[in-house]
């Protein structure tokens, strides 16, 4: 008999949730719910759906409709299935070819093997760096770049079209029985690497061997370090594993709970120390996002690059690296891009258009063409490449930045966010700074106007004041909010909400021009003093 809670709703929510559901660990825990008349929580996961974004899914593992689960999981695959053969011709009556790995690999695997194998789409189930009750389900279309919308309320639809799992959905046997079931993994990771390989330049890959530098790795507790070792031997690159996070370890024990900063890497620093290593490379723990840090001569003090300086380094690097392979090649056919909220630093660069080199704030880049995502393992192959081609040349990897702020500009950042769990105040605060002094009135400036807005653009609204018809060219989403804000003396700011955590984030940058100097007249030493965005497992107020 199904236990009742006594509201007429919850109750055939009850009832529907123990029908469908054939986990026994989540089933029992409805059950418990119940009987302890938990009320407001039964009310909050069974009354409220998970959505499908353009991320896929995300969040707490646990029962009920508003968690990640066995039956959402399902509920969600057969959705997707059915948008799938709505759209293209690759799934046919459910009987299509799957390519299931067979080991726990790199999120940028998942792209990689969309276009290797041409598929219709990829899923890649990883919460990354949220907290380690997370979990996600991330979806990939058939050019190897993560779905945008429309596609994500296409799949949202068919998910609540396909609630009642099928029989056969939970039955798991049938894929070491089907002959449609195969492992891409040894392809996929032989044409993976050989691609890296053949990224970089042969004269690169003497020098590393030459420079005989010791890199320190950290997985992160992840699943980095068996490919990060074999892209190494590949390109001749040393490194030194810290022993205690090298393998994967869903609990994440020696991870400190101040989730992002330089306490993430305290044993990295033990480790390197130990082995005289100058320089760590960090993976998160699915490996596509890629920090760093580099040890002062010096002082022995440890300076951990932010997401902007590495992308500042690695844009440098790749468009070094062009000039080489291309010395003919006009630059006009060269593109770089950056997310919304990075550094403008690759705007002030010789080139930027496009598609060359894409580099992010919280340290995702994408070295290639190759996987159309962030890639923390290619990320990590390069910038040792480039350590090891600068110390070759006796210049440290922060005289490097500094040289490149020289040429094209100070770039100073300093990120951070709020929390806040009330989605309707967010709305009112957002609300309020697109209605200032009336309707549709945006801020001229800030602190009684000494620093003068010259534009706003609006991608929640689709406002841009610096296009024609005040017209936005960037994806405007309305599910999401944010406002960038250009001033007068070349600060950026941009105000934004997360899509997976109750967080207002806040991006700035001062952008200066390469002749602006300090008081003293020296140009000012990058301190990083914007985040590290370093693997978190855990959630904290405020940074």
């Amino acid at each position: 008999m199904c236990p009742k809670t006594g509201h007429t709703e919850l109750d055939q929510k009850v009832e529907e949730w123990l029908s469908w559901d054939k986990n026994k660990g989540t089933s029992n825990a409805l059950k418990r719910l119940v009987a302890d008349s938990e009320i407001d929580q039964l009310k909050k996961i069974l009354l409220n759906r998970i959505s499908f974004g353009t991320a896929g899914l995300r969040g707490k593992m646990d029962v009920g409709y508003a968690c990640m689960n066995d039956l959402v999981i399902i509920q969600t695959a057969q959705g997707f299935l059915k948008w799938a053969l709505l759209t293209t011709t690759v799934f046919v009556n459910a009987g299509y070819p799957v390519r299931l790995f067979s080991e726990v690999i790199p999120t940028p695997f998942i792209p990689f093997a969309v276009v290797k194998y041409k598929s219709a789409s990829g899923v890649m189930v990883t919460a990354s760096h949220n907290p380690k009750d997370d979990n996600g389900y991330k979806v990939y279309g058939s050019n190897g770049a993560q779905i945008v919308s429309p596609a994500d309320k296409n799949i949202q639809k068919h998910i609540l079209q396909n609630l009642e799992p099928l029989e056969t959905s939970w039955d798991i046997g049938v894929l070491t029985k089907s002959d449609l079931v195969t492992d891409p993994l040894p392809a996929v990771l032989k044409h993976y690497l050989q691609n890296i390989g053949e990224s970089i330049l042969p004269e690169h890959k003497q020098i590393n061997q030459k420079a005989e530098i010791l890199f320190t790795y950290t997985a992160m507790h992840g699943v980095g370090y068996q490919y990060i070792q074999k892209g190494c031997d590949m390109i001749g690159i040393r490194i030194a594993p810290v022993l205690e996070q090298r393998d994967p370890d869903p609990e994440f024990r020696t991870i400190p709970k101040s989730e992002e900063g330089k306490s993430s890497l305290d044993l990295s620093f033990k480790t390197a120390n130990e082995n005289g290593s100058r320089v760590i490379i960090a993976n998160d723990p699915d490996a596509d996002r890629m920090a760093a840090a580099e040890k002062n001569p010096n002082t022995d003090e440890w300076k951990v690059f932010t997401g902007n300086e590495l992308g500042a380094l690695l844009g440098w690097w790749m468009l070094h690296c062009f000039k080489i392979k291309n010395p003919t090649e006009p630059l006009s056919n060269v593109y770089m891009i950056s997310s919304t909220v990075s550094s403008m630093i690759l705007r002030s660069n010789e080139v930027l258009k496009l598609q060359k080199t894409r580099e992010e704030q919280a340290i995702g880049f994408m070295c290639s063409t190759d996987v159309l995502d962030k890639d923390g393992v290619s990320a990590a192959m390069h910038f040792a490449t480039m350590a090891s081609f600068l110390y070759d040349r006796g210049q440290t990897l922060v005289e490097k930045l500094e040289q490149i702020y020289e040429a094209y500009g100070q770039h100073v950042s300093c990120n951070s966010y709020y929390i806040c769990h009330d989605p309707v105040k967010i709305s009112k605060i957002f609300n309020r700074i697109r209605n200032i002094s009336g309707e549709n009135t945006y801020p001229s400036g800030i602190l009684n106007n000494k620093y003068q807005i010259t534009s706003i653009r609006d991608l929640t609204t689709g406002y841009d004041s610096s296009q024609v018809n005040n017209k936005a060219v960037l994806p405007v989403s309305k599910s999401s909010q944010m406002i960038t804000f250009n001033f007068s003396n070349g600060l950026v700011c941009t105000l934004r909400t997360s899509g997976t955590e109750p967080k207002i984030k806040y991006y700035t940058e001062y952008c200066a021009s390469p002749h602006i100097k300090d008081k003293k007249g020296y140009r000012r030493h990058p301190k990083g003093n914007g985040r590290s965005h370093m693997p978190r497992v855990s959630s904290t107020n405020r940074e």
